[in-house]
C-alpha cells in the first residue's frame, strides 16, 4: 500500500469513566459491542487491521469486498466489525467468525455477515485528517456515500438518553471524544461510559476445582495484566463456573499447561504472583501456570491496594476475546477509583489521597 497513513496503525484508545460529564466539548457516540477495525484502501488493495494491527481479511471477506466496493480508492477509516441478529448485536456469533478453517469462515459469512461501522476517518486520498477537529473528520466521513457511520451528538443529556434506550440493541455504552481534538493513535484520550465496568486480561494460569479429581475440572482461571514495564502481574481470578463449564474448560485449557519459562516462575521485585505468602498464608498456594496466550473479558466491582492493584472481589467470566493481544492486556484499562485517606474520611474529610 502507498497511503499516507500505512498499516499497522494503533487505533485511538478510551479510558472508563462512571457517567457521561456534563462537558459541552465533548462528541458523543454509542459504543458499539464488536471488533475494532481500522480499514485501508488503496486501489483494489483493501486491508482490514484488528486493534492489534493483524489482519481480519481472511475472516471477513464479506466486509473486504463491500469495503472495495463502497469505498474512495485512497482512504483510512476507523471503526467496528459488528454481527446483528434479531435486531441485536450478537457478540458470540462475531467471535465464531474467527476460525481456522476458509470453509467455514465462507459458512459463516453467508450466515452471520459482518458489518463495519465507521466512527473516524483518518485519511482521504492525500488528505491526512489526524490533525483535523473530530467535527470536520466526522463531515468528511459522513460525505462518502453507502457507508454505516455511527450516530453522533455534543447534547450529554441526549447522550444519556442513548445509554439507556442503545442497551437494548446490544450497544454496551457511550463514547466521548473531544470534538475540536485531533485523532491521537495509541493514546487513551476517549472516554467511556459502559453499563458494565469490565476489563480483559491474560488468562496465565487456573486451580483445578476442590471437589474434582485433578485435570478434570476448573475451579478458577487466574489473570494477569502487564504494567509499563511489560512484567504481568496476577490481579486475581475469574470462577463460579458451572460443571459442565469446568469439565469444559479442562480441557480446552489442557494445551496450554507448561512448566517452562513462565513469568511467574521466577517473580521480579515488585510483582504480584498467585497465591503469595501474607499475614493469612504461610506457604505458596498452588496453581497450574499456563501459557500467557488467552485473552478474556471480565466484569468486577472494585480494585484494591497500591500499584500493582487487584481485585477486590473476585471477577466473573463475560467471554473470550479472540480479536485481543495478550499484550494489551494492561493496568491503564483498569477504572481505578480514588484512593482515600481513611483518617481523613473519619473526621468528615471526603477529599481524594494526593499521594
Amino acid at each position: 500500500m502507498d497511503l499516507p497513513v500505512n498499516p499497522p496503525l494503533q487505533p485511538m484508545l478510551a479510558t472508563s469513566v462512571d457517567a457521561i460529564p456534563d462537558d459541552q466539548g465533548l462528541l458523543f457516540e454509542p459504543k458499539w459491542d464488536g471488533f475494532r477495525c481500522v480499514v485501508f484502501r488503496d486501489g483494489d488493495e483493501v486491508f482490514l487491521q484488528s486493534r492489534s494491527g493483524k489482519p481480519l481479511n481472511r475472516y471477513f471477506p464479506e466486509v473486504e469486498e463491500e469495503m472495495r466496493r463502497i469505498l474512495p480508492s485512497r482512504v483510512v477509516v476507523d471503526g467496528e466489525l459488528v454481527v446483528a441478529f434479531n435486531d441485536e448485536l450478537d457478540f458470540d456469533a462475531l467471535g465464531q467468525r474467527i476460525h481456522p478453517a476458509a470453509s467455514r469462515v465462507q459458512l459463516l459469512a453467508e450466515q452471520t455477515p459482518a458489518t463495519f461501522v465507521g466512527f473516524d476517518l483518518l485519511v482521504l486520498g492525500d488528505r491526512v485528517l489526524l490533525e483535523e477537529p473530530t467535527v470536520a473528520r466526522r463531515e468528511a466521513l459522513l460525505e462518502i456515500p453507502d457507508i454505516h457511520v455511527t450516530p453522533a451528538t455534543t447534547d450529554p443529556a441526549l447522550a444519556r438518553e442513548w445509554f439507556t434506550l442503545f442497551e437494548g440493541a446490544g450497544l454496551d455504552g457511550v463514547m466521548g471524544k473531544l470534538a475540536d481534538g485531533p485523532y491521537t493513535p495509541g493514546k487513551r484520550t476517549m472516554i467511556k461510559v459502559k453499563h458494565a465496568r469490565t476489563a480483559e486480561a491474560v488468562v496465565a494460569g487456573l486451580r483445578w476445582h476442590k471437589d474434582t479429581e485433578p485435570g478434570t475440572a476448573v475451579g478458577s482461571l487466574l489473570l494477569g495484566l502487564y504494567d509499563d514495564n511489560d512484567v504481568l502481574h496476577h490481579i486475581g481470578v475469574v470462577g463460579s463456573f458451572k460443571a459442565a463449564e469446568r469439565r469444559a474448560l479442562a480441557a480446552e485449557m489442557a494445551p496450554l499447561i507448561t512448566s517452562d519459562d513462565h513469568p511467574w516462575a521466577s517473580p521480579q521485585p515488585g510483582q504480584r504472583i498467585p497465591g503469595e505468602i501474607n499475614r493469612w498464608r504461610s506457604a505458596q498456594a498452588e496453581y497450574v501456570p499456563l501459557r500467557p496466550e488467552r485473552v478474556l473479558e471480565f466484569h468486577y466491582t472494585q480494585t484494591e491496594g497500591e500499584h500493582p492493584v487487584r481485585l477486590r472481589h473476585n471477577g466473573q467470566f463475560a467471554r473470550w476475546r479472540p480479536d485481543r493481544e495478550p499484550s494489551s492486556c494492561r493496568y491503564d484499562q483498569l477504572d481505578i477509583p480514588a484512593r482515600y485517606d481513611v483518617a481523613a474520611v473519619l473526621r468528615g474529610e471526603l477529599k481524594p489521597r494526593t499521594s
